[in-house]
């Protein structure tokens, strides 16, 4: 038996294969699409994860401001935001920020699914949030992602 076959293989910033991948939001579930994005981002898809290293994939997102909530959770769910003064809490609803920045409703949702550390802000450097069909990552030549095939 060959013992070195068996060796766990750690990836390092070097051996990744980092790919780009397009997903359109258009009529998907926010919290649905977030975590299938949020898997692919951190690379969780691929045999080769290693939890410390950046070893997922780039993902843009398309027409962002189509995605979909259940429920009341358009008017209902509130984002909570404080200046750090007295009195400087601040509420707004994912009506008004899809009005204002349709693309933080997403970047939020995906942000808050990542690690709370610097890996967490070097993986979310490989998102790119767009509003509308075009983007500018023709060069990468992105493959369409399919998030029903993601587990």
């Amino acid at each position: 038996m060959n013992t070195l076959s068996y060796k766990t293989i750690s990836a390092n910033k070097e051996t990744v294969q980092k790919e780009w991948f397009v997903v359109d939001a258009k009529d998907e579930v926010l919290g649905r699409l977030a975590s299938k994005v949020a898997i692919v981002l951190r690379g969780k898809h691929k045999p080769s994860f290693t939890p410390h290293v950046d070893c997922g994939d780039n993902v843009i997102i398309i027409n962002a401001e189509k995605v979909k909530l259940t429920g009341n959770k358009m008017s209902d769910k509130k984002y909570v935001s404080h200046s750090g003064y007295p009195g400087g809490q601040r509420f707004q609803t994912v009506e008004d920020l899809l009005s204002k920045k349709p693309a933080a409703v997403l970047e939020k949702a995906i942000r808050g699914m990542l690690p709370k550390s610097r890996l967490g802000s070097e993986l979310f450097r490989n998102l790119f949030v767009v509003v509308g069909e075009n983007h500018t990552h023709q060069a990468q030549q992105p493959k369409n992602l399919d998030l029903n095939k993601i587990k």
